[in-house]
């Protein structure tokens, strides 16, 4: 009972911060809209031109359309210490905040993970490797020599496959849920458009990290007013790590079934080699990216959310690091060891992607097509005035 009356207040407290973060958007941005100096900078400002008052719904949609870059801040001629107090990045990365517990399934989870995020992760992470080691050791012992690299042999294929199959479903679906309950608050009838060239334009600025630019294409503000794109840099090495990570399952799964061949696979195999280069990337775009965190200006970032971050940003670098330790010392005594903590980390990824920063990337590739749906549509402001 006591859990559920914790529960209950937390969600009333996150309601009215939320209720909070809602009205300071909406008084900024009218300042905002006055002025325009920044109309070009992102995609935030042209869609906030389609609006002349903006309620929950669009405060949503326009924080998840910025991407922090941070360059309207130092442009802004109101920004702190001027009386009108316009700090927009930071007020739309509270917002932001707020949409991953809003729209996660269930929202207890999402809130709990917002307040302790690094903890959660390394909590799950290291827990299930806790429990992967002891069931190593009740066989036997941890170290084995002579398995040359036969992770089979430590835990049967199909255990694997069904218990992590099983949570990387389970986070799908509540992703799924929480990005259709996103999407049907933020979009509005309207006429049709050629909707084959919106998803084009939002895959684009998806994949090519548009936004981050600043606005010129010279970067975004992390400590100063000084450009920099190390931070699109970072995320390339972390989006495509990622993605040549899961290239290299994909592929391995599709020998498991179809060709009948297990692992573990040769050095210069399709999936070593796509898993090596995509653990690389994700050292290096996790680790630039933690180094940008820590010294990124606090004008310009929401202090809560740091934890959130950063759990996102250890687990994907010590999935990695774990991985590649785990191919260079596979025919080792050290592999039971190195896969029970490395399978420890990648659980803890599959369970806290719903409401770790993960969900930032899906939740923005939906507020970028919705901006690209309604670009194609009459400004409804403009029709209001003629």
């Amino acid at each position: 009972m006591a859990v559920l009356d914790n529960l209950m207040d937390l969600a009333g407290k996150a309601e009215r911060e939320l209720d909070a973060n809602v009205a300071e958007v909406d008084r900024l941005l009218h300042i905002c809209n006055a002025c325009r100096y920044c109309e070009s900078f992102c995609a935030v400002f042209p869609a906030m031109t389609r609006r002349l008052d903006f309620n929950e719904a669009d405060a949503h949609y326009l924080a998840n359309l910025c991407h922090n870059c941070s360059a309207c801040l130092y442009a802004c001629q109101y920004a702190p210490p001027h009386e009108f107090g316009v700090n927009l990045p930071k007020t739309l990365a509270r917002v932001r905040r707020d949409t991953y517990i809003e729209y996660a399934f269930p929202r207890a989870f999402g809130e709990i993970y917002r307040r302790n995020g690094f903890a959660v992760a390394m909590a799950v992470s290291l827990g299930v490797a806790a429990f992967l080691i002891a069931t190593i050791m009740i066989k036997g012992s941890l170290f084995i020599d002579g398995l040359e690299g036969e992770f089979y042999a430590i835990f049967p294929h199909n255990v694997l496959a069904v218990t992590f199959g099983a949570a990387f479903g389970w986070s799908v679906v509540a992703l799924a849920i929480g990005v259709v309950r996103f999407w049907r608050q933020i979009s509005e009838p309207g006429a049709p458009i050629p909707l084959q060239d919106a998803v084009g334009e939002a895959a684009k600025s998806a994949l090519t990290l548009q936004y981050l630019g600043g606005g010129h294409g010279d970067g975004c503000n992390n400590e100063d007013d000084a450009f920099t794109l190390w931070r699109r840099r970072f995320h390339h090495f972390t989006f495509y790590g990622f993605m040549l990570c899961f290239a290299s399952t994909s592929v391995a799964t599709l020998y498991h079934y179809l060709f009948a061949m297990e692992a573990p696979y040769p050095v210069f195999g399709l999936p070593v080699l796509l898993g090596t280069a995509g653990g690389i990337g994700l050292i290096i775009g996790p680790a630039g990216l933690f180094w940008l965190n820590m010294r990124r200006n606090d004008l310009q970032v929401d202090e809560r959310q740091k934890s959130m971050d950063r759990g996102f940003i250890a687990l994907l670098f010590f999935i990695s690091l774990t991985g590649l330790a785990l191919l260079a010392w596979r025919e080792t005594s050290w592999m039971p060891l190195l896969l029970a903590v490395h399978l420890g980390f990648v659980m803890g990824l599959f369970l806290t992607l719903p409401y770790g920063k993960f969900a930032h990337g899906i939740f923005r590739c939906a507020a970028l097509l919705k901006h690209a749906i309604e670009k194609r549509r009459p400004n409804p402001v403009q029709a209001g005035s003629d």
